[in-house]
């Protein structure tokens, strides 16, 4: 199995593969919608099962899912702790858990599914809503750009954990979280930038 980082395309022949855009897309949206809908204990490890499953299936590998995992702990820990503080910990088990199965999910989808079909299928499904006003290449545009953004996330909590070691702040979360906010905020200025620059979204 490669390691390639989640959200990357992966060439391969699985199943996962052979399934249309369409009909995965549909899937995910489902999947999501059941994850959100019950988000109990059971019902994320199952979540969690499904979509770890479909991560390995599509070639990804278990380097890249540790590697993945333990990037988004920067992120789901705090997130834990404060729901579990507020809510208990099984709210917090199902809001983070949650969480982590939707980006695999969607992380299995963008490596069995090239950026170029993903978006043809998108424009396609909404070009009749075009005399409505709706502007489907930005829309398929937007929705891939947010896919991309999972393994680019789990970038900067990386980025943001080593400069805090540095500095002997690790165990800080003001220290983790608040250079993840705008290192986060800063990469989607420089996305925006870079768009505008291309001509893509002036009206």
């Amino acid at each position: 199995m490669s390691a390639s980082p989640l959200g990357s395309y992966v060439p391969g022949t699985s199943a996962l593969h052979r399934v249309a855009p369409g009909p995965k897309l549909l899937g995910l949206f489902v999947f999501a919608a059941v994850a959100i809908a019950f988000r109990t204990v059971p019902s994320t490890l199952v979540a969690l099962v499904i979509a770890g499953a479909l991560v390995l299936s599509v070639g990804l590998g278990w380097r890249a899912f540790g590697r993945s995992s333990l990037r988004f702990a920067l992120i789901g820990v705090p997130l834990f702790a404060f729901q579990a503080w507020q809510q208990g910990w099984e709210r917090g088990f199902a809001v983070v858990g949650t969480l982590f199965a939707l980006i695999l999910a969607a992380s299995a989808l963008t490596a069995s599914t090239r950026v170029e079909d993903l978006i043809d299928t998108i424009t396609r499904v909404l070009g009749p809503f075009r005399r409505f006003g709706a502007q489907p290449e930005r829309v398929a545009l937007a929705f891939s750009l947010v896919l991309r953004m999972i393994p680019t996330l789990l970038a900067l909590a990386q980025e943001t954990r080593t400069a805090a070691q540095a500095r002997g702040l690790e165990r800080h979360p003001r220290a983790l979280m608040v250079p993840l906010v705008l290192r986060t905020v800063s990469h989607a200025q420089h996305t925006g930038e870079a768009l505008h620059a291309r001509g893509i979204g002036d009206d």
